[in-house]
């Protein structure tokens, strides 16, 4: 399962970039607006970053201005996925899109019948949010191994990406549900590396080794 951050923060982007295991970027326009940068400017960047896919999502909510917009966004960069909402407009959109090449993140998918409808429409990746759905007393990891599972069965290419991922425990189940991919805040990113087991263990070889030190300049 790939490892995205879910952000538009550069400062952050860079540094998870910099451990080695960063897959890609998803984006969208409330992430870019806090960033306080332009949307164009930002996008460039992260891509000149990220050797890897990076959602770009549309303000548009018609298909034909979906589709100039997704094509303008599109050309930024090679790596740029066009990110559309799940609704008819979208899927009109996805399909032109796609058909031209362009890969396309269904987003904002509630449902194992929007997931398969966004499958049918050429979607490169559908994005259902386990979070949100966690929100109002649903299990949101269920959908994402439900539309894994369906996406297994018919032998469907379009990938699952896990997203509004809340903590470790969702990267974790989101992996065992079978997602290709989950997307998630720094925060979470930075706290799957964290235990204290780990931290105790190398305070305890640190101390050993400063001991063995000092037992060897001994005479």
């Amino acid at each position: 399962m790939d490892l995205y951050l879910d952000t538009a923060e550069v400062s952050e982007i860079r540094e998870i970039a910099s451990w080695g295991v960063l897959g890609g970027v998803t984006t969208n326009p409330s992430l870019v607006a806090k960033s306080g940068r332009g949307f164009e400017e930002v996008i460039r960047e992260i891509s000149a970053i990220v050797q890897g896919p990076v959602s770009a999502e549309v303000t548009a909510m018609e298909a034909p201005a979906m589709i100039a917009e997704g094509r303008k966004l599109a050309a930024i960069d090679p790596n740029v996925v066009v990110k559309l909402p799940t609704i008819v407009e979208g899927l009109k959109a996805c399909k032109a899109l796609s058909a031209e090449g362009i890969r396309v993140n269904m987003t904002l998918i509630f449902s194992a019948n929007q997931a398969l409808l966004a499958a049918h429409a050429g979607a490169w990746c559908v994005s259902p949010f386990a979070g949100r759905l966690d929100d109002i007393s649903w299990d949101g990891m269920d959908l994402v191994a439900e539309i894994a599972q369906i996406f297994d069965i018919h032998a469907i290419g379009t990938r699952v990406l896990a997203a509004s991922i809340r903590h470790p425990m969702h990267v974790l189940q989101a992996a065992k549900a079978g997602a290709d991919i989950a997307t998630m805040p720094a925060k979470v990113f930075q706290q799957l590396i964290q235990h204290p087991l780990t931290d105790k263990g190398l305070q305890q070889f640190l101390a050993d080794w400063e001991k063995f030190k000092e037992k060897a300049k001994q005479p």
